[in-house]
């Protein structure tokens, strides 16, 4: 009788932070790195653009159950911003719609202007952009050569650093909030120096308490068989090592994992709020539960490992 031939796809959980190459865009990096694991489950914690590069966090399996609260990570880049030029697009895919000469620019007077952008501030999102309006994303109106008005939103910019000046290319550190268009912010910095601009380039630096230095890159899994690509592989708890930890006992871990709330005497301190849980398993192994909502006296399951996740997936005690 032939011998049974291995499944191509595994059962594979966890985290891998790819450098993502410029010109790929984020759901066919993700199939790469898929099948350089054998991952049967794939998902990311939000898109980058095929025109940027650097880190895009990638998940694995258990790990998708909390893509969603990565989406909501805080995040850096660094952009590098064609100024006298502005496009439709507000980057380089775009037709030129403006050329204009560029100013002297010194520091102290680039970091005047940029203080102006630093804080809670109203962005109107590129026209060309995945936003809906009445169901259809915006780029899908300007494609067909409908006028259709972006809505001001509001983002959060913690810091704009300055990088360096080359000739009209202008390169700028930034440190942002969720749903933040660096697009936009570098057109609207280009409208404050008098010349116009757009996103030349743009590298995202850390998202999280991810950095782009952890991160490995599509050539290096390529050249790796489905073993030495899972050794990339970061725990499935690595998404959620913001939030407060809670540990439980073996009886509060088997209440947890059957669905049950339970109530902690030992917790006057823990925020409000979600948490991650560490317990153990019926095998007596520490690991990574799950997340659950602390309401200041109960414990409520949130979002839990299943059996099968329990026993193959990378956690930490």
């Amino acid at each position: 009788m032939a011998a049974t031939q291995p499944s191509r796809w595994q059962s594979v959980h966890g985290v891998v932070l790819l450098d993502k190459p410029r010109g790929c865009t984020s759901q066919n990096a993700l199939q790469q790195v898929r099948r350089a694991l054998r991952a049967e489950k794939a998902g990311h914690t939000g898109t980058l653009d095929p025109l940027a590069d650097g880190l895009l966090p990638l998940c694995f399996g258990a790990a998708t159950k909390f893509a969603q609260i990565h989406l909501e990570a805080d995040k850096a880049y660094r952009a590098v911003l064609q100024l006298g030029v502005t496009t439709t697009t507000d980057d380089a895919e775009g037709e030129v719609v403006e050329r204009r000469d560029v100013p002297n620019i010194t520091q102290d007077g680039l970091h005047a202007v940029l203080q102006g952008f630093i804080g809670n501030i109203a962005q109107t999102p590129p026209i060309y952009s995945a936003l809906k309006r009445a169901g259809r994303p915006l780029y899908a109106y300007a494609r067909a050569g409908l006028e259709v008005q972006a809505q001001p939103r509001t983002v959060r910019i913690d810091a704009i650093e300055w990088a360096g000046l080359e000739g009209s290319l202008l390169t700028l550190d930034v440190r942002c909030g969720k749903g933040t268009y660096i697009r936009a912010l570098a057109r609207d910095i280009g409208q404050a120096l008098g010349c116009g601009a757009h996103l030349a380039a743009l590298r995202r630096t850390a998202s999280g308490g991810f950095d782009v230095r952890q991160a490995c890159t599509l050539d290096a899994l390529r050249e790796l068989d489905a073993q030495g690509a899972q050794s990339h592989l970061l725990p499935v708890d690595c998404l959620v090592q913001d939030l407060p930890r809670v540990d439980l006992d073996m009886s509060q871990s088997a209440r947890m994992l059957h669905g049950q709330s339970m109530t902690l005497d030992t917790a006057p301190d823990l925020p409000l709020g979600s948490v991650r849980l560490h317990g153990f398993t019926d095998s007596k192994t520490p690991c990574f539960l799950g997340i659950a909502r602390w309401d200041g006296h109960a414990l409520s399951p949130q979002r839990l490992l299943s059996n099968e996740e329990l026993q193959h997936a990378v956690n930490t005690p």
